[in-house]
């Protein structure tokens, strides 16, 4: 069971609680920081956690920030823990990353006494709660929080902020080729491209529609189209009936083979939906000219002229 002290009020009634220490200055590791409280760290103290779900972080919306920081400074603390002689993030990686390009030495921060556990679900929701996640960081995201602390999606949608049937849709999205997911990490292809694409029983199939999407530019209506005439099922054929039933055909097929003495293959006529008839067929095998001669005297045939 994943636990549960605190974890689903999350990240923000965290970050809103009552500091229990404030301090003025920089406060370096082991040198009497309270355990848990407001404070200011040294950027070069911090560290990423390296377990963080998120891999990608736009370049542009960084600089911004970078410019924000420069103007204003970091107006919202990161969410720090201790660990050894650093301290490692828990949320605000991307305020971090702004704030060392911005010649920041030291941001202000929040320190929680939070196990490896709580740190990684922490890190999760955190991230899960922001806007600009493409749908590939999101649903893996979603994914950790089922594999690694055992969460339904309705705790998982609690936890978030988000209708369950939002994350249901978005872990669906993993079943996916690793060709189409790349396309929605590189915000190519929308979630609901990838929704309509889901419709499609093969891969192939899949990845080739995702193509003519991206090059074409379709829209999500467009891709549904598609997907339905793909999916279309085709025309059955023409409805038809053997005139001999099955156990009937194989015990006249033996007596056949009996009385030739040679294989008999025997193909019933047919009638077809339209009350026409299909011819049938019967094939004699024979391995020679005196083999053919037995078998015509056997017709009461003969090949003497």
């Amino acid at each position: 069971m994943a636990s549960k002290h605190g974890l689903g009020r999350g990240l923000s009634a965290l970050i809103n609680e009552k500091p229990a220490a404030e301090a003025s200055g920089p406060s370096p590791v082991n040198a009497g920081t309270p355990p848990e409280g407001m404070t200011t760290v040294p950027v070069d103290k911090i560290r990423p956690n390296p377990k963080q779900p998120r891999r990608r972080f736009a370049p542009e919306a960084l600089e911004d920030m970078v410019r924000s920081i420069q103007t204003h400074g970091v107006l919202q603390p990161l969410l720090l823990r201790r660990v050894g002689d650093h301290y490692e993030l828990v949320a605000g990686e991307r305020r971090w990353r702004a704030a060392r390009q911005a010649g920041l030495e030291t941001v202000p921060a929040i320190l929680k006494d939070v196990s490896d556990r709580d740190a990684l679900e922490l890190t999760l929701i955190e991230n899960l709660q922001r806007e600009d996640l493409n749908p590939v960081e999101e649903a893996e995201g979603y994914h950790s929080l089922t594999e690694q602390f055992a969460l339904s999606h309705e705790e998982i949608a609690l936890r978030v902020g988000k209708a369950r049937a939002t994350v249901t849709n978005a872990l669906r999205l993993l079943a996916l080729p690793e060709e189409i997911k790349q396309m929605l990490a590189n915000i190519r292809l929308s979630a609901g491209h990838a929704k309509a694409l889901l419709g499609v029983a093969i891969d192939e199939e899949k990845c080739f529609l995702a193509r003519r999407t991206v090059e074409e530019g379709w829209s999500v209506r467009v891709l549904e189209k598609a997907v339905e005439r793909l999916s279309r099922a085709p025309r059955k054929p023409r409805a038809m009936r053997d005139d001999i039933p099955a156990a009937h055909l194989q015990d006249l097929s033996d007596k056949l083979h009996r009385h030739f003495g040679t294989s008999v293959r025997l193909v019933p006529s047919r009638t077809l939906a339209n009350g026409k008839k299909a011819k049938g067929l019967i094939e004699i095998d024979f391995y020679s000219n005196e083999d053919l001669t037995r078998i015509l005297d056997l017709l009461g045939l003969s090949d003497q002229g």
